[in-house]
């Protein structure tokens, strides 16, 4: 089973990340993960540490001669600006003769800090805030990296674009979804319509000079991935809900969709679902629309699997929001530390991450194997029954 964990504070010494279940001979190579890492990075309205990050993996454990042998893989990002940081987040107790760093104690509206401070007894909310930054988010891609690598050899493909963003949609509805990630990559917001780029980007700078942050909608889209991944049998197998669960534990998103998603809720029934047809020349079932966005029954139905996620402006602003200081309760603007303006298009490769996580932990589930040939070999075997079921009654069913 596909499973993993991942640790790390945002100014800590390294971020880690150990994954179990991938198969033995799987090609893993530094630059195809990195490549990622640099697309997490990216994007217009990003904040200084971007500057001084280059995030770059590391393996440890796992691999041999650039591929998995079957054992845990370990992978670890190293925080660069870290050197600028050994006092304030230092491991080891603090020398007598070096002052204690002073104290965080006024939450930011809309973060972790305050329910941390509670939950875990901290008086410093820094504790909290290291490990609920979305810098740990490189480790989620990182292993979402791994994910990609492992469905691509099955010809399962994931990728996003930008939407929304502070209310400016885009228009995507012809776009190709093969060509989606090169047209979208090639956008410093991740839109694929130049017209709302530019008011987007303007909407952006705008807000930057207002001390403001916005947030937006990001839609990730899988192709390839057979019918049957998840099940309809037991609530925590539900691909739709597995896919929901990863998009919403990506920090500051608020609401996730499936296909046509809330829409589905203004317009009947007739209008919903997709029909079936059968193309008697391709002796293959097909349908008129992707409204269920790919997944009907908690189960993947063949059609590309379409999900979107609403993620919040981001918490720090610097025009500061009214806090209380916890230590002597007295009224004061919230804390501020260096941040991005709008991060959405950065949150899409994130979600890439997740949805490649969940798709990667259904497939293994379904296809087993201790090796990549034994994987490849049970899915052959799969498909192929499947593509014999789909024969007319004609062809000696």
């Amino acid at each position: 089973m596909f499973r993993f964990l991942t640790a790390g504070e945002s100014h800590g010494p390294a971020l880690t990340a150990v994954i179990e279940g991938i198969p033995a001979g799987l090609r893993v190579e530094a630059d195809s993960i990195n490549a990622h890492l640099k697309r997490r990075q990216g994007g217009y309205g990003r904040g200084a540490r971007q500057k001084i990050e280059s995030d770059t993996v590391e393996f440890l454990s796992g691999i041999r001669f650039g591929e998995t042998l079957g054992s845990p893989v370990t992978m670890v990002v190293r925080n660069r600006d870290w050197a600028n940081w050994t006092t304030r987040m230092s491991i080891e107790p603090l020398a007598d003769d070096v002052d204690s760093p002073k104290e965080i104690t006024v939450p930011r509206p809309g973060h972790a800090d305050f329910a941390g401070m509670l939950k875990y007894g901290h008086h410093d909310l820094r504790n909290i805030l290291e490990r609920a930054s979305a810098r740990n988010t490189a480790t989620i891609v990182a292993v979402g990296s791994v994910a990609r690598l492992l469905l691509a050899e099955f010809g399962i493909t994931v990728a996003s674009h930008v939407v929304n963003i502070g209310g400016i949609t885009v228009e995507a509805d012809q776009i190709d979804l093969r060509r989606l990630s090169e047209l979208s990559d090639a956008s410093p917001v991740r839109v694929v319509d130049k017209a709302a780029e530019a008011k987007i980007i303007e909407a952006i700078d705008a807000a930057k000079y207002r001390g403001d942050t916005l947030g937006g909608v990001f839609e990730v889209v899988v192709l390839g991935a057979p019918v049957g991944l998840g099940s309809h049998v037991h609530w925590d197998k539900r691909i739709d809900g597995l896919l929901a669960q990863a998009l919403m534990s990506i920090q500051a998103i608020k609401g996730v969709e499936v296909g046509m998603g809330f829409h589905s809720a203004d317009i009947p029934g007739s209008e919903v679902h997709d029909p079936f047809f059968y193309d008697g020349d391709d002796q293959r079932f097909i349908r008129g629309s992707n409204n269920a966005g790919g997944t009907e029954g908690g189960m993947t139905n063949g059609e590309p699997i379409v999900v979107r996620a609403v993620m919040k402006p981001i918490a720090t602003l610097m025009k500061q929001l009214p806090s209380v200081n916890l230590a002597t309760k007295e009224g004061v603007p919230a804390f501020a530390e260096r941040s991005d303006v709008c991060a959405v298009p950065a949150a899409g490769i994130v979600g890439e991450a997740m949805v490649a996580i969940v798709v990667a932990q259904a497939f293994t589930e379904k296809f087993g194997g201790d090796s990549i040939g034994e994987m490849r070999a049970n899915f052959d075997n799969y498909i192929q029954t499947v593509k014999q079921r789909t024969q007319s009654e004609s062809d000696g069913r």
